[in-house]
């Protein structure tokens, strides 16, 4: 039986009204009118060509600062909090959502202990925290992840490209965020280790109603995820449905069933 946590404060985990975002420099709009709701305990891949939009989406909607990017028409809200000039409720839409950027075991910290990494989303926040009880959440998700305990005292340049894939991961998840935005996430694992990433992501879905927004070209890991599907072409969504198997095409983009295969 699923225990999935009550949200009161919101009824879907991310709701985008005609969005649009610009990029400063720039006369054209890098997502473009794009509307969506993805429901609590729920999960949706964003795909599509290169240049589509979706890692800047992505980024956006998880209140990472892009330099140059920004909502400029639109809204969207994640978990209830308005994303286009949060306030100070950016440091909450930043917890309750956990971010993997695209390459993000390439793009680790070098000076920084496994332990660290995965750790540090905490004690940023909270330099009191129990570091016996965080030495314990760290070799809780390193066993998740299939990494051994002995990581946790390695560097990143010391792990396989699998590995900190792995380990950046695990710093996504460190929060138990109740939405993860992930872009590419099971970018260089293998099929066994990917088989472990996929259930991270389903075990807190049925745990406490984590929801995911991912970007992929992959279809598997869409129907991996159970995932509803937006495929977007040169910021404009072209194509929707509750699977790769069963999207509904804009009038325009008959010609590019191929994009979710791309």
């Amino acid at each position: 039986m699923k225990s999935v946590s009550r949200h009161a404060d919101a009824d879907v985990a991310v709701r985008c009204a005609d969005l649009s975002i610009g990029r400063s420099g720039s006369a054209g709009r890098v997502v473009d009118g794009v509307s969506f709701d993805l429901p609590h305990a729920a999960a949706l891949a964003l795909m599509g060509p290169t240049g589509a939009g979706k890692s800047s989406l992505a980024a956006v909607l998880a209140g990472i600062d892009q330099p140059g990017l920004s909502i400029v028409g639109g809204e969207a809200y994640v978990e209830g909090i308005r994303v286009r000039r949060p306030g100070r409720r950016l440091r909450e839409l930043t917890y309750r959502t956990g971010y993997l950027e695209q390459s993000a075991g390439a793009r680790l910290p070098s000076r920084m202990t496994v332990s660290e990494l995965i750790s540090e989303p905490i004690t940023s926040r909270d330099r009191r925290v129990n570091p016996r009880a965080l030495a314990v959440r760290v070799a809780t998700l390193l066993d998740e992840m299939q990494l051994p305990l002995g990581a946790a005292a390695k560097y990143p340049y010391e792990l396989s490209a699998g590995m900190r894939q792995r380990v950046a991961m695990a710093r996504s998840l460190v929060l138990q965020p109740r939405l993860l935005v992930a872009d590419d996430p099971f970018a260089n694992l293998d099929i066994e280790v990917r088989q472990a990433a996929r259930d991270a992501i389903l075990r807190r879905r049925d745990a406490y109603g984590m929801s995911t927004l991912v970007v992929t070209n992959e279809p598997e890991v869409a129907t991996e995820l159970g995932a509803a599907v937006l495929v977007l072409r040169a910021g404009h969504a072209i194509a929707a449905g509750p699977s790769p198997q069963q999207l509904l095409w804009s009038p325009s983009a008959e010609a590019d069933h191929r994009l979710v295969a791309s």
